[in-house]
């Protein structure tokens, strides 16, 4: 009977556990506008007000959003977008266009993706125009219904904003300010970008026609803040299913916040980056040992998951590679140290594990030269080492010219690592120069 009763036990954490799952990777993963905003509401309510300006009153607006990647520029907009489409006046009459700088790579791109957002494909069928700017203002009047505030507001917002200003004669941007100045069509222009230097790379014409209405995020909050963030992040709803799972989960959350070990995670993640997205994907890593023997987080977890979010990828590498590619790396190192990083090719390399070959007299480590190159050249794809210069097709291969993208530290540190390394080949490594 207690076993039955175990195992209806165990299902219903399973249950529990896959719905904290997916509520929880739902969080971290996809920015719902949903969750909260952090240390931006005067920001917030500042790009609010504007864009309720834009909508209800028919007043044009430009303005640009300007903070780090990781800052929360697209939450801000998201959440400002979905406030006021609440409002149900807005919401049968606004008009939303997305563009992103990597993907709309030209001013025609742009208008294309522009006319199938406003649904006006069968309104522009085969028009041929004789400009970007009839062409746009074509479209801003297939929306017209009338008079000034009848007219549909349409609030653009331009993500990667400073890669629309290498586009030619920055025509597209010259265009949607223009339009924001004169009285022609309400429209806001909201620009998200991480370049401070951003009016910089504005001409002067299109310099003179934007508002220089500027929102600046850059995550002000202190360490006490973080860490109810941290909280906040991982607790579950009010109106989570299971109510009593959902009180010892959140209460488990609290008492890991208040642990000196997870603090000192927390604090160490901070003062590398006060970035959300590191956080979530911290969060993220630790989420993925939950499982039903194991209901709850814990500090180890956390702590776990925090080494592998700080670990060196490119040292990871080194722990895949043979024992010759190994050498070939070391005898780089040892090249790099006598030539203070110097480029150096092949034949160099080739010479100095010879070297190493000879000294030890083994027959292991013996390989032939187009063995030694093979691994050379796996070392090459693998992004360990690159060409100082573009390869020309009559050069040869051994006499190329290339450089380690290893540091000294990321090398021995590897090495300690490495399963089964060699004795001779570590004490290789850490030796001095004075056989040579």
């Amino acid at each position: 009977m207690s076993s039955r009763k175990s195992k209806s036990n165990s299902l219903i954490h399973a249950e529990c556990l896959s719905q904290v799952q997916r509520i929880l990777r739902e969080r971290f993963c996809h920015q719902s506008p949903h969750s909260n905003l952090f240390g931006v509401q005067v920001q917030y309510k500042h790009l609010s007000e504007l864009l309720k300006r834009t909508a209800i009153h028919g007043e044009s607006n430009s303005v640009l959003i300007i903070g780090p990647r990781g800052s929360g520029k697209t939450m801000l907009i998201n959440h400002a977008l979905r406030e006021l489409m609440e409002i149900e006046e807005v919401s049968e009459n606004v008009l939303q266009v997305h563009l992103n700088g990597l993907l709309q790579i030209n001013d025609k791109i742009a208008l294309k993706e522009i006319t199938r957002q406003l649904n006006l494909e069968n309104v522009v069928g085969d028009k041929v125009f004789g400009s970007f700017a009839e062409n746009f203002s074509f479209l801003l009047e297939a929306l017209k219904k009338g008079d000034r505030t009848s007219s549909c507001p349409v609030i653009f917002i331009l993500d990667e904003f400073d890669l629309f200003a290498h586009h030619k004669n920055q025509t597209l941007l010259y265009n949607l300010f223009d339009i924001s100045q004169s009285a022609q069509t309400p429209i806001a222009v909201i620009g998200l970008t991480c370049r401070l230097d951003i009016l910089e790379l504005l001409e002067k014409r299109v310099k003179s026609r934007f508002s220089h209405r500027q929102i600046y995020l850059m995550n002000s909050f202190g360490f006490p803040q973080y860490v109810k963030i941290f909280k906040e992040q991982l607790s579950l709803p009010a109106e989570f299913p299971d109510k009593l799972f959902a009180e010892k989960w959140n209460e488990n959350v609290q008492c890991l916040s208040e642990e000196r070990s997870v603090q000192e995670v927390l604090q160490k993640h901070f003062n590398i980056s006060k970035n959300l997205r590191s956080l979530h994907m911290l969060l993220m890593l630790s989420l993925n040992r939950v499982t039903a023997s194991h209901p709850f987080m814990t500090a180890i977890d956390l702590m776990e998951a925090s080494q592998l979010c700080s670990m060196d990828s490119k040292a990871n590498i080194v722990h895949g590679l043979s024992v010759l590619e190994i050498c070939l790396i070391i005898a780089m190192k040892h090249l790099n140290d006598i030539y203070e990083e110097e480029p150096f090719n092949f034949q160099m390399v080739y010479n100095e594990f010879q070297k190493f070959v000879q000294r030890k007299a083994h027959s292991v480590y013996n390989f032939e030269k187009p063995v030694v190159m093979k691994a050379f050249e796996h070392l090459q794809q693998l992004e360990l080492i690159k060409p100082v210069e573009r390869t020309s097709g009559n050069s040869q291969r051994e006499y190329q010219l290339m450089k380690l993208l290893l540091d000294n530290t990321q090398i021995m540190n590897a090495l300690q690592k490495y399963p089964n390394c060699p004795t001779d080949v570590r004490q290789w490594a850490t030796s001095s120069l004075s056989w040579l």
